[in-house]
Order: structure tokens, then C-alpha cells, then sequence
């Protein structure tokens, strides 16, 4: 698979970024050097691998699931602007 320009543009207009006519060739070069790296690593055979949760066999070490805070939800509320039934109140924002 090969990037060309007009790739490039539609890519650059749906995530929002300028890239400059001058820098195209350049990132065209790169993707196109990212995307035969993939192709690379799509060809290798990997029947029987099993997959791996991370490369180092790390596990993380979990704190005890436990409460330590105590419910200040009313105290919390006291400098709301605006709060019912236990919940904050905020303006509309959308039309």
C-alpha cells in the first residue's frame, strides 16, 4: 500500500493539522516507510504464539480494595451554586 498526496491531505484535514506542501514528500516518505513495517510484521507467521499481556511477564502490584474516604457529599454541595436531590446543577450548554 502506498500514501499518496491526496491521502495525505484528506489525513491532515480529518485530524485537523497543517502539513505544509513543501513537508508532504517527506511525510509521504514516512508513512509509506510506517506502513511497510507493518506489512513486514503482518507476514510472520505466529500459529501457536500465544499472546502476551506484556513483554517483560510483569504483573501489577494492586492496593487492597478498600474505602478510605467517608461521604462528604453534602458538606462537598455546600458551596455548589446550585444542587438537588444529591447532584450538582450546571447551566445548559448546548442548544
Amino acid at each position: 500500500m502506498s500514501v499518496e498526496q491526496t491521502d495525505i491531505e484528506k489525513i491532515a484535514k480529518l485530524s485537523r493539522i497543517r502539513i505544509a506542501a513543501s513537508d508532504m514528500p517527506e511525510v509521504a516518505l514516512r508513512l509509506n516507510d510506517i506502513l511497510a513495517m507493518v506489512d513486514t510484521m503482518q507476514a510472520v507467521d505466529t500459529t501457536g504464539i500465544e499472546p502476551m499481556h506484556n513483554p517483560l511477564d510483569a504483573s501489577q502490584r494492586l492496593r487492597a480494595d478498600i474505602v478510605t474516604e467517608t461521604d462528604q457529599r453534602e458538606l462537598l454541595q455546600q458551596n455548589a451554586p446550585a444542587a438537588e436531590q444529591g447532584l450538582f446543577l450546571v447551566p445548559k450548554v448546548i442548544e
